[in-house]
């Protein structure tokens, strides 16, 4: 077993808002992101994770939320960077830089609510922009899953509106932001996706506790319309049905002294009380992580043989894959009991036929494509290397269709004994993108995670397309992923501060909480679930 399960730390999850940006917009406002960075050792920090992005905002409620495992006898520092987004790209160092916060996780844990100034480079304000962080630690892993509809809301521009929910959680202090929902566009009756919502970040756990609810009309400038507001608690909520939902009227406070004003419309609730296993629980329980990697062998990588080549294997006996390799196998392959790992390439000729193929085994062995640990791994690519005649395109679908295969087959099984992993090491633009989105967009519904470290320097901005931490990916057809399963992280990020741990867990911070909310949506238990504690 692993540190994960071995050394259990208290779970702490921190909540960032920000007051008072600088603006950095010629023509509209700053659009702000929160990244979390932690101290990995000395000066080295590796990225944990980023909030969403929000439009034209100087004054964000970040509803992402970042989980951390708290330990009382250990300084943990963090940092807290904001910025201006101004691109698609992945690399924050071409965004503006709107000010940092460097402390420790004791210290936000002593406060539980934390307001300090934000701070430039050189250490003066920035500005007058503050963040204020919330610490709450989970306790509780009840959930409350909910079907949320409207009718008859207030026309906000001519015939229609683009309604959506922010939900409030009460503090002692003020309202703090617990969830938020998708926009539906130009609809007066719009019903919005299943979402869940835990009872520590909805109310404390506590039904009885009064929970704000607030309608929006979304506008791209970031000037959101209120349509209106109400507040109720869970309890009140619990009293509708799928078939006959409960009913709260949306109030505009602005339109009360209207003669002839009765509400903005109606919001509907169904929602049931759900218990959640953790990460822990379901591997503990028997849950075992199944680990695939697919390796770039296109032409853009150059010749092998030459020292400019990314596959080029240096007297020391690694090159960029191999590192990626070494880095994040290390740490999956305990959740594997046989560690046994299927290995594929892709976009290059191979022997004999000498055809391009986007999903060989690099064993050469297509009845068995496993390897033995992570140093199987290596010596089929040093053995398959110079094999190959590397060609292209690169196609990721084929592989990624190939594993949500035996994930399709796991999930038929009813219970969360498998859940797979994809790690898709790569040089540089997908040619095949609209099979690729596709294959996600499907395997989202299946107990499947994928990540893709980018080697080398090139474009990878169809990468961090596929990385949808703003929005959910969509299919070219319009069909939506069921969640965000990609995890995307360019190599050299980390190769400055030289520390595979930093790479490996920057690609795998996520996999917990995916893991364990896929199996909690889908309402499955782990194998040997009477070995763990029920959920409370």
């Amino acid at each position: 077993m692993t540190n994960w399960a071995t050394h259990l730390a208290t779970k702490v999850e921190l909540t960032i808002s920000c007051e008072n940006l600088m603006d950095m917009d010629v023509f509209s406002k700053s659009d702000p992101l929160c990244a979390l960075y932690l101290n990995s050792s000395g000066s080295m920090w590796y990225e944990f994770g980023r909030t969403e992005m929000i439009l034209n905002c100087l004054n964000p409620k970040f509803a992402k939320k970042f989980v951390l495992d708290y330990y009382f006898e250990m300084v943990q520092r963090l940092k807290f960077c904001v910025y201006d987004i101004d691109n698609n790209t992945y690399d924050l160092g071409d965004d503006d830089f709107l000010g940092e916060l460097e402390c420790t996780l004791g210290q936000i844990v002593s406060n539980k609510q934390m307001t300090r100034s934000l701070l430039l480079k050189n250490g003066r304000p920035a500005g007058r922009g503050t963040i204020t962080i919330c610490a709450e630690e989970i306790t509780d892993n009840r959930a409350a899953q909910f079907e949320v509809s409207a009718r008859k809301l207030d026309k906000k521009y001519l015939w229609w509106s683009d309604p959506f929910l922010e939900f409030y959680k009460q503090t002692e202090r003020t309202w703090q932001l617990a969830h938020r929902t998708e926009v539906v566009h130009n609809n007066l009756n719009p019903v919005w996706r299943p979402f869940r919502v835990s009872l520590r970040a909805l109310c404390g756990g506590d039904v009885e506790k009064p929970i704000k609810v607030e309608c929006y009309d979304h506008h791209i400038n970031g000037s959101h319309a209120l349509i209106g507001s109400f507040k109720t608690t869970l309890a009140e909520m619990q009293t509708g049905t799928s078939t006959s939902p409960a009913e709260f009227e949306c109030i505009n406070p602005k339109k009360l002294k209207k003669k002839d004003y009765k509400n903005s419309g109606f919001i509907c609730f169904s929602f049931q009380l759900v218990k959640e296993f953790t990460f822990l629980d379901f591997i503990m329980g028997g849950c075992q992580i199944n680990f695939t990697i697919a390796i770039d062998f296109t032409g853009s990588n150059g010749d092998p043989r030459t020292r400019e080549s990314l596959h080029y294997i240096n007297p020391e006996g690694y090159n960029e894959y191999l590192k990626a390799i070494w880095a994040v196998g290390n740490v999956i392959q305990d959740y594997d009991s046989n560690k046994m790992f299927p290995v594929f390439g892709f976009g290059a000729q191979v022997p004999p036929s000498w055809q391009v193929s986007h999903e060989f085994p690099v064993n050469f062995n297509p009845s068995n494509p496993f390897c033995a640990g992570i140093e199987g791994v290596v010596q089929a690519y040093q053995q398959c290397l110079p094999q190959l005649k590397l060609w292209g395109p690169t196609n990721f679908s084929p592989v990624i269709n190939h594993v949500a295969c035996f994930a399709r087959q796991a999930l038929r099984q009813n219970v969360a004994s498998q859940y797979f992993v994809l790690l898709i090491i790569t040089d540089g633009v997908i040619t095949d993108m609209d099979q690729t989105r596709t294959a996600i967009v499907e395997a989202s519904y299946l107990p499947m995670s994928i990540i893709i470290v980018g080697v080398g320097g090139a474009d990878f901005s169809a990468m961090e397309f596929l990385d949808s931490d703003d929005k959910l990916l969509r299919s070219p057809f319009g069909h939506v992923a069921a969640r965000d399963i990609v995890q995307f992280v360019p190599f050299r990020q980390f190769q400055v501060n030289g520390s595979n741990v930093a790479l490996a867990q920057s690609v795998l911070a996520e996999l917990p909480d995916q893991l364990a909310s896929f199996f909690n949506s889908y309402k499955l238990k782990p194998p040997n679930s009477s070995d763990v504690s029920a959920p409370s």
